[in-house]
């Protein structure tokens, strides 16, 4: 095995401050890292497990990467690892499995990248010596459980679990677990865009902006609040998971919406299968992405198989709908906005049951954070969506057009009984 030798003259050119009074404290078992977008503390996070791993340890380390659902590991937490690696000047030194999303690092360390949706895989691996929990409010308190248990390799020192996550509400199994009850070997971070010396000053004003534009969002997007949820625009919702090639799914019609984002808000898609007799909507797969271009959102539809299906998106976007199209999706088309169509497109989806996917993690945020306007003077609930965590119902929208044109608009005024 080979010494890995790690030369950084100015410490303050490479990490932010406020993760690098941390870099060598490993004695805390839990490491909570939570706050606003683009407050570097991803980039903290592998920073600190890098230099971690390539310390002089008697056993080399053994370190588990994960998302909750496997096929966004390659666009995130892998993609950032070697990002940070070689930053470094490490990348080239090191084994990179591109197949198995693998990284060997020259003194014998080990890193793996998996998803947590399929939890049996994760208990065959041996020997873990640390963890770490990208967008850890994804998971439930059930899978960091079980990611405790798999740290007790007794060859290893300062075995540790790291999570990072921007906060989401108070009913989300972190707030719950962490921030509601003191617990033991277990430290918090917070940080927020103010703390990134490496923002670039449009991200900077775009998060900024957001003060004046959405307030709320502001709060929890960037400065890393959790929210205290009003009125959720859909308060049930059944999650567990659902298998494409159920007979008695593959009988359901199924459809299809997107919905367009780029640099803040994130491009979504959407595939449900509406059984319009039962009243019961089945939401299959989802994908959401910030940055991308049309032409890598065309790719990605490809690739989950749904390139010929009708699919129905935001009419605001023509030019991206034309590009698409030109792109091999040759049945996208774009929705029917009508007058209300926000409010009676939300009245007709309240119709029914929703029964969720558990890999649809972002739709399930979306569900746990979507909530009417609240009147501040009155206290009372307006029936008018609050315009954030919606990017996935939009595409939803979308989706059931088509079947979409009994329901009418709703006239009353939620009553605030709390």
């Amino acid at each position: 095995m080979a010494m890995i030798t790690i030369q950084i003259p100015k410490p303050s050119k490479v990490f932010n401050k406020q993760f690098y009074k941390s870099l060598f404290d490993y004695k805390t078992f839990t490491e909570v890292y939570y706050g606003g977008a683009s407050s570097g503390k991803s980039h903290g996070v592998v920073q600190k497990v890098i230099i971690k791993a390539c310390q002089p340890w008697r056993y080399p380390r053994k370190v588990l990467w994960l998302r909750k659902v496997g096929t966004s590991v390659r666009d995130s937490i892998f993609e950032d690892v070697k990002q940070g690696l070689s930053s470094l000047g490490l990348l080239t030194y090191c084994k990179i499995n591109q197949s198995n999303f693998e990284i060997q690092l020259p003194n014998g360390a080990v890193f793996l990248f998996k998803g947590m949706d399929d939890p049996e895989k994760i208990k065959s691996i041996k020997g873990i010596s640390d963890v770490v929990m990208e967008e850890a409010t994804e998971f439930n308190l059930e899978d960091y459980t079980q990611l405790t248990l798999r740290l007790r390799e007794k060859k290893h020192k300062f075995k540790q679990i790291y999570l990072m996550f921007n906060p989401v509400s108070k009913l989300n199994w972190v707030y719950k677990h962490f921030f509601e009850v003191n617990q033991d070997d277990t430290k918090v971070i917070q940080s927020t865009y103010h703390d990134n010396q490496f923002l670039d000053e449009r991200s900077r004003k775009n998060i900024e902006m957001l003060e004046k534009s959405n307030p709320v969002y502001y709060r929890i997007y960037a400065l890393g609040e959790f929210a205290t949820l009003d009125k959720l625009v859909f308060p049930h919702f059944e999650t567990r998971r659902l298998n494409k090639d159920d007979p008695k799914l593959r009988s359901i019609k199924s459809l299809f919406g997107l919905d367009f984002g780029f640099v803040n808000d994130p491009s979504a898609f959407i595939h449900v299968k509406v059984d319009e007799k039962n009243k019961m909507i089945y939401f299959m797969e989802e994908y959401a992405r910030k940055g991308l271009l049309n032409n890598q959102i065309a790719e990605a539809i490809k690739q989950m198989g749904y390139s010929k299906e009708v699919i129905t998106a935001d009419a605001a976007e023509k030019k991206s709908i034309e590009e698409i199209k030109r792109d091999g999706i040759s049945r996208i088309r774009p929705a029917k906005k009508g007058p209300d169509s926000i409010i009676q497109g939300l009245s007709f989806l309240q119709q029914f049951k929703f029964v969720v996917d558990d890999r649809c993690v972002k739709l399930i945020e979306e569900l746990q954070n979507y909530t009417y306007v609240k009147d501040k003077k009155t206290g009372e609930y307006l029936n008018k969506p609050v315009d954030s965590y919606n990017h996935l119902i939009d595409a939803v929208r979308y989706a059931v057009e088509e079947i979409n044109g009994q329901a009418k608009p709703k006239a009353y005024v939620y009553q605030n009984f709390i």
